[in-house]
């Protein structure tokens, strides 16, 4: 179960990329950029996994979703929360069959279900991060207002204060510039939020200016201990290298193209 992103890592669900993630024929309706190369992106995917398990964390690995590109991102199809998992549904049509997909394997880890977004509301997991008592949750093109609204209730009752704010183009997902780094602690992308938003956290800001946006997407393995993607450049990494925080680089070109980073490509189910 999760109760916070700022955890230590004990178990985590990845997907390694299949025949659909390099066979994408329909670019725009898939959200994704360039076609990967499924070698390079089974290689990347590799050591992303190597190092998971290195930092002590049990990797749960899972085919890949026939005809489904996106399977690989499997931070989105549901949430995992102390009461069990949210089954989601996705903002992305092309994607609408993972969350039930997602549901069983789950299932099969001994998540109960806690929950689901019933229609017409939307949410993507990429836009919701559970911090200690606080969530914080994007409205953005795959998280819509009844969504929100779902979502909002249903983790009240679990006991979280919900701070929603709007993410819009061109970031895909509040994870797009926004990660969790240790209790209390998140960095962002400076000049995105509110100030109200982000009140009482310790704030590592990265500046749209001279940054890749990207280098927010960062995933959290133990506080102050992060997976970055060097492809989202350097300037981000010696930020929080800066600032105390212990960065892992990984070469994850192969899942840019897909428009995902560290947090896309990986589900918490444990941690604590």
């Amino acid at each position: 179960m999760i109760r916070s992103e700022a955890d230590p890592l004990h178990t985590v669900l990845v997907c390694p990329p299949g025949p659909a993630y390099a066979g994408v024929s329909d670019l725009a309706a898939q959200n994704i950029a360039e076609v990967p190369d499924l070698v390079l992106a089974g290689e990347q995917h590799a050591r992303l996994v190597a190092l998971l398990a290195a930092s002590g964390a049990r990797v749960v690995e899972v085919r890949e979703l026939p005809g489904h590109p996106n399977a690989t991102f499997t931070r989105d199809p549901v949430l995992v929360t102390p009461a069990g998992y949210v089954e989601l549904r996705m903002g992305l049509e092309s994607r609408r069959s993972e969350p039930r997909w997602m549901a069983a394997v789950v299932e099969g880890e001994h998540l109960r279900r806690a929950g689901a977004i019933e229609p017409p509301g939307t949410v993507e997991g990429g836009d919701v991060f559970l911090v200690g008592d606080v969530a914080l949750l994007g409205r953005s093109d795959r998280t819509n207002e009844e969504g929100a609204r779902q979502l909002t209730t249903l983790l009240k009752t679990l006991g979280y204060e919900v701070r929603v704010t709007d993410v819009r183009a061109p970031y895909l997902h509040l994870g797009t510039v926004l990660s969790v780094l240790a209790p209390g602690r998140v960095v962002a992308v400076a000049g995105v939020f509110e100030a109200a938003f982000l009140d009482g956290f310790d704030v590592v800001e990265l500046s749209p200016a001279k940054d890749e946006v990207t280098g927010a997407n960062v995933f959290c393995i133990n506080p102050n201990e992060v997976i970055a993607n060097i492809a989202d450049g350097f300037a981000p990494i010696r930020i929080l290298e800066a600032h105390g925080v212990r960065v892992h680089r990984l070469d994850l070109t192969e899942f840019r193209k897909g428009n995902g980073g560290p947090t896309c490509l990986t589900l918490p189910l444990q941690r604590g």
